[in-house]
């Protein structure tokens, strides 16, 4: 119902063209639940983007797909994976992963606004949802990027919480009793509860609550009940990642009133789950392309630049800010050359952003050119939503996995801390790599010299 509620009352999303570039995006943070998000996409009908960006007339995941769940090769891996599978918008194996990838997709979305909106062109205005789970609340990572997007005030951020209080190892209670709406609302966050997951009515009116908020994320709290309606399974542990069994099935399916048949997809169900996307998602992409046609008519510098990112491209030209480095016997810091050729390319690709875990200026990783300003709210006086210079904190696991998410949304990130201090970071890095986007990591003071500040 949770699902339901987001991607047939809320969701602007084309099924047939997936790859759009103002889609609301949805993350499944938890991603344990994958075939979740399989059988959405299968009910969607969600067509396959291959990898130069053509939508093709393959469904992105067929019956057959589903039936070869965590099988080798299969599109319906064990957990979700970034470009294994149309309509997955990023990796989401780690808990908390999804979560802060998807404050670097909210982001972005206020960096596109910001850059490209003009009066009569609003090209961007896309929301994130994320689904998460017990775990991922419980991941350190979910309350630095929480923390963060609160700052930001990323109103276009929801994060929906499926609260049925079970993880592998039994009740949460066993190591998890704080008050988190109590958390979440000290965030600066706007916090709405749906005592009853299978309230779809319930939970499309606090979706709409998400839809009129200003100023801040988002979070809704779902109550559930893990193993709804199976027998002797309902919300006990064993039914978080064991099979329930071809009686238990049955008897489940009996519950429901649903057929004992396998892999049973009405085609009913399909055309009333297809219909309301095409209603609001399909109509709305449309009208995208014909307002985009006119921007680009009234536009065509901004359009240009807009086309590159999408497409992966160079703008003609990207290099003229680029000087050559002359011998010099004294030599130049690594970090110093680094810092000058981020403000030379930077010029040149004015989508190249990020920042430092509290270090820019012991990295040097700012960029100092006219116009390339701070990402912050606009209320703050510190900048806007159109800057490339972003402020962390110390937070670098944060800070990398929001990198994640922005590189996904086509923005050309970095992200830097000393050497050292890596450790933090490393599942964004490591993730990074498997989902082969590309994002630069700027890693500094890696010397033995170092270590007047101790060895540690």
């Amino acid at each position: 119902p949770v699902a339901y509620a987001i991607w047939a009352r809320m969701l602007r999303y084309d099924p047939l063209n997936a790859s759009w570039a103002n889609r609301d995006r949805f993350v499944l943070s938890m991603g344990h639940a994958s075939m979740l998000i399989y059988g959405i996409l299968h009910l969607a009908g969600v067509k396959e983007v291959d990898n130069d960006g053509n939508v093709t007339e393959t469904p992105a995941v067929s019956l057959d797909d589903l039936k070869g769940f965590r099988q080798v090769g299969s599109k319906c891996p064990g957990h979700p994976e970034y470009s294994f599978t149309t309509g997955v918008e990023t990796t989401t194996g780690p808990l908390g992963q999804g979560l802060a990838n998807s404050v670097g997709m909210a982001a972005a979305s206020k960096w596109y606004a910001a850059t490209f909106n003009r009066p009569d062109f609003e090209l961007f205005n896309y929301d994130v949802y994320a689904l998460c789970s017990d775990g991922d609340m419980q991941e350190g990572l979910s309350h630095e990027a929480a923390s963060l997007a609160a700052h930001w005030k990323l109103d276009n951020l929801c994060w929906i919480w499926d609260n049925n209080q079970i993880t592998i190892e039994g009740n949460t209670a066993w190591a998890f009793s704080e008050d988190l709406a109590t958390r979440f609302i000290a965030y600066g966050w706007n916090v709405v509860r749906v005592g009853d997951a299978n309230d779809v009515a319930a939970l499309t009116r606090a979706l709409q609550v998400f839809k009129r908020e200003v100023y801040r994320p988002t979070m809704i709290i779902v109550d559930s009940h893990i193993a709804w309606g199976a027998p002797t399974m309902q919300d006990h542990f064993s039914a978080h990642g064991t099979p329930l069994g071809e009686e238990e099935i049955k008897q489940t399916k009996s519950v429901y009133g649903w057929p004992d048949e396998k892999f049973l997809v009405p085609e009913e169900v399909l055309k009333h789950f297809q219909g309301q996307l095409e209603e609001r998602g399909g109509s709305k992409r449309k009208q995208w392309e014909e307002l985009y046609k006119g921007y680009a008519e009234k536009h065509p510098e901004q359009a240009s630049m807009l086309a590159h990112i999408l497409k992966g491209t160079l703008p003609e030209g990207w290099g003229k800010h680029c000087e050559e480095f002359k011998a010099n016997p004294k030599g130049l810091a690594t970090r110093k050359s680094s810092s000058m050729c981020l403000d030379m390319i930077g010029q040149g690709v004015p989508w190249l952003m990020g920042g430092s875990a509290d270090l820019a200026t012991s990295c040097l990783t700012v960029l100092k050119y006219k116009g390339a300003g701070d990402f912050m709210h606009p209320c703050s006086g510190w900048g806007n939503y159109s800057g490339r210079n972003f402020h962390f904190g110390i937070r670098e696991h944060a800070m990398g996995s929001i990198l994640n998410g922005m590189c996904i949304s086509r923005l050309r990130t970095y992200g830097s801390t000393f050497l050292v201090f890596s450790d933090y970071m490393k599942p964004p890095v490591r993730l990074s790599a498997i989902m082969e986007i590309p994002c630069i990591w700027i890693f500094t003071h890696d010397s033995i010299g170092v270590g007047e500040d101790g060895p540690t």
